[in-house]
């Protein structure tokens, strides 16, 4: 499900009008996960990695944000509409408890800088947990206003296949999440499909479906 931000941050920060009122009353603080990409397309890699995020973080929610323009990528190679990516990602995690996708990046247009997310999401009752990649997160101080990111977010940092004991540069407070190496990508998942082979399995079965209905990656 793709939640609206604006009007949108308040209705994901509300809480069940079936919880008591004196637990309303305590305002116990939420744990967001922020997990950026651009998805093209999202895969069970991402899907593990979040779970445990959920898992080890103790997260309330984790936000699959959909990048519009990841500038850092442009001129590398054709990046699919990110309509396509957005509906890939809302169809992995639909059934996945404490997933949700987000269309933040997209709504606000132009190229996407996790600064200016987190500062979208930021609240007073709210603690933000940026979760990355360790190939990632090794790159932060290339990042746009990287200070900014840092003073909004704590750093949660999952290892990949190829970069795994990779980390944040010295001086920047992170944690480990304790995760699978699952070996692989979206570029081998892109490059499959092209040549005719098969991605069952490694792309969850909605995502396969949407990918066949509009000829992606052809």
């Amino acid at each position: 499900m793709v939640w609206e931000m604006s009007s949108r941050i308040l209705r994901l920060g509300r809480r069940s009008p079936r919880e008591p009122s004196t637990m309303r009353a305590m305002q116990v603080r939420q744990r967001w996960g922020i997990f950026g990409g651009t998805f093209d397309p999202p895969h069970i890699g991402q899907l593990v990695a979040a779970q445990s995020a959920l898992h080890e973080l103790e997260l309330d929610r984790i936000l699959f944000v959909v990048a519009h323009v990841p500038w850092q990528k442009v001129g590398d190679r054709t990046i699919s509409e990110s309509s396509h990516r957005l509906a890939m990602v809302e169809a992995a995690v639909e059934n996945e408890h404490g997933m949700q996708a987000v269309s933040l990046e997209i709504d606000r247009g132009g190229n996407s800088y996790m600064a200016d997310t987190l500062a979208e999401l930021s609240a007073p009752e709210r603690d933000l947990f940026l979760v990355l990649g360790s190939d990632a997160a090794h790159g932060l101080p290339t990042w746009e206003r990287p200070d900014e990111v840092r003073a909004l977010a704590a750093v949660a940092v999952v290892d990949r296949p190829g970069s795994a004991g990779q980390s944040p540069p010295y001086g920047w407070e992170w944690q480990m999440v304790d995760c699978p190496l699952i070996d692989l990508s979206s570029t081998d998942l892109r490059q499959r499909i092209v040549a005719g082979a098969p991605v069952d399995h490694l792309v969850p079965d909605s995502v396969v479906s949407y990918i066949n209905r509009n000829g992606l990656y052809r």
